[in-house]
């Protein structure tokens, strides 16, 4: 409650930039935080109505007081629903192996070939970025609310719960795929 209300006293009463100072100093919470150990956590399932799609993910937290949490639970659950409804691969960046990414580097740069060396720079960052949103989990648009990525979700929710959370693994199943 007081952080709210600093937080509207330094933007002299405007609601929205105090809004989005409250999450800016929340996501810096998160960043405090990353380095934690996060042991605790759950496992947990999704089936997608109809029996076709299921999902298998672990999350992890620090202690088993959070991972008891209604608010830590939802997480999960929304997680696993984004990820029967995203292809992703990958939870990171870093878990990409890097002969991929030199390999998706150089496709890049041989599609805009003939153009100055900057602007094919840029254009393999742009299109190596758009490559990890749609095939990485914590890059991707969150399906409920695509004006914020899998990872800014779960920082919003470090700054709530005043813990470490990590996606730690993750598997889906689809009917008829490999």
């Amino acid at each position: 409650m007081m952080d709210c209300r600093a937080a509207l006293v330094n933007a002299d009463g405007h609601y929205e930039a105090a809004l989005k100072g409250l999450i800016e100093q929340g996501v810096a919470k998160a960043a405090k935080k990353a380095e934690r150990a996060a042991n605790e956590g759950l496992v947990s399932q999704y089936i997608h109505p109809g029996g076709k799609i299921g999902v298998l993910i672990e999350i992890n937290c620090e202690t088993d007081f959070v991972a008891r949490n209604d608010s830590f639970r939802e997480l999960v659950r929304d997680i696993a629903m984004h990820i029967a409804a995203m292809p992703a691969q990958y939870v990171s960046r870093d878990q990409v192996p890097e002969a991929d990414v030199a390999a998706l580097r150089a496709k890049f740069a041989a599609d805009a070939a003939g153009k100055p060396a900057q602007v094919v720079e840029r254009i393999v960052e742009g299109k190596l970025n758009k490559w990890f949103e749609e095939h990485v989990l914590l890059d991707q648009p969150f399906v409920k609310d695509d004006d914020k990525s899998v990872g800014e979700l779960i920082a919003s929710r470090v700054g709530t719960l005043g813990e470490n959370i990590r996606v730690r693994r993750f598997a889906k199943f689809a009917l008829g795929e490999p």
